[in-house]
């Protein structure tokens, strides 16, 4: 009993001021993995294995049938804008978040497009940065021609995801929901839809990608 004790508080000093694994599994996912410990994960490139499984998980989701849009992630809208004839639904992912990418609307995938450059850590620029391309974060535009016309997905990194994966390829058809790519770590997805498009999400709402529906209307199936 008393080498376990021992133990115990060994594991306690080593991992102060976070927590120690063998209290992790007690925990809710922000505190077993504060943020500031995961940067520093990011900058040493030793990520904790237990973190690194959860951070993969690829939940099943629930598309809502009907005639509406879907969120393209999990995270919190951050902004919704409307800029020359485009409206921007920005959705802001946390290293908590699943960040597996879906597509908001069925169509057709016209082209996927590499912009934006490595995004060094200092002061955010804002949303404005994130709309125009490079030289702000490293960015995947996945464009689709949809019955609304063209509609953009745009995954974006930033200081701490230097890494974009999309599986969605050029001329392939579809659905809501469907999975188009992954990004590592905390980032950001953008959504452009033409005109002034109609969205039922505010922002500060939680949403969950490809459940929440973000246009139109419909219910869970």
């Amino acid at each position: 009993m008393m080498s376990l004790c021992a133990v115990g508080v060994t594991q306690l000093i080593v991992h102060f001021p976070f927590p120690s694994p063998l209290i992790r599994p007690l925990l809710a996912p922000k505190q077993a993995w504060p943020s500031e410990q995961i940067s520093r994960w990011v900058e040493s490139g030793d990520f904790d294995s237990g973190y690194l499984e959860y951070f993969a998980r690829d939940p099943e989701r629930r598309v809502p049938k009907g005639a509406n849009l879907v969120s393209p992630a999990d995270g919190i809208v951050q902004r919704i804008h409307s800029y020359e004839g485009i409206t921007y639904l920005v959705v802001g992912l946390s290293f908590w978040d699943v960040h597996v990418v879906r597509t908001p609307v069925a169509g057709v995938v016209k082209d996927i497009q590499d912009d934006g450059s490595f995004y060094p850590r200092g002061p955010f620029l804002g949303n404005d940065g994130l709309l125009r391309g490079k030289p702000f974060p490293v960015q995947k535009i996945v464009t689709l021609d949809t019955e609304y016309g063209e509609a953009k997905v745009r995954l974006i990194t930033s200081y701490w995801a230097s890494r974009l994966k999309v599986w969605a390829q050029i001329g392939e058809r579809i659905e809501k929901g469907d999975k188009i790519g992954r990004i590592l770590l905390g980032s950001t997805v953008i959504v452009e839809l033409p005109g002034d498009f109609p969205l039922t999400v505010k922002t500060g709402q939680r949403v969950v990608g490809g459940e929440t529906v973000i246009s139109g209307q419909g219910g869970m199936p």
